[in-house]
């Protein structure tokens, strides 16, 4: 089962980096992650004496995990005020224009 896993982010990581990039280069990142993840999960499937989840190499996925989601949060924050809306604010249903 955990094969799945590996290859089902693997090519995740695949669709990101080959088919979103165009749309916006942070998807690289997004993408490269993915990969990332999908082989720490093939490693783990291979080294099962390894327990790459938990430990030391359970930490050292963590904050790699948590820095990439930190950089990723920044540009989605950055890119969603760019089109002038805050990430925050709810959506404002638009009616009728009253003259």
């Amino acid at each position: 089962m955990h094969y799945i896993y590996a290859v089902m982010m693997l090519a995740a990581g695949l669709i990101l980096i080959f088919s979103l990039s165009k749309e916006n280069k942070v998807f690289y990142v997004a993408g490269g992650y993915f990969l990332f993840l999908g082989g720490w999960w093939l490693a783990d499937c291979l080294l099962p004496e390894a327990d790459l989840f938990a430990g030391g190499w359970g930490i050292v996925f963590k904050v790699i995990t948590a820095l990439v989601l930190v950089v990723l949060v920044a540009v989605f924050v950055k890119e969603y005020r760019k089109k002038g809306r805050d990430p925050g604010e709810k959506e404002r249903p638009q009616g009728p224009k009253k003259d």
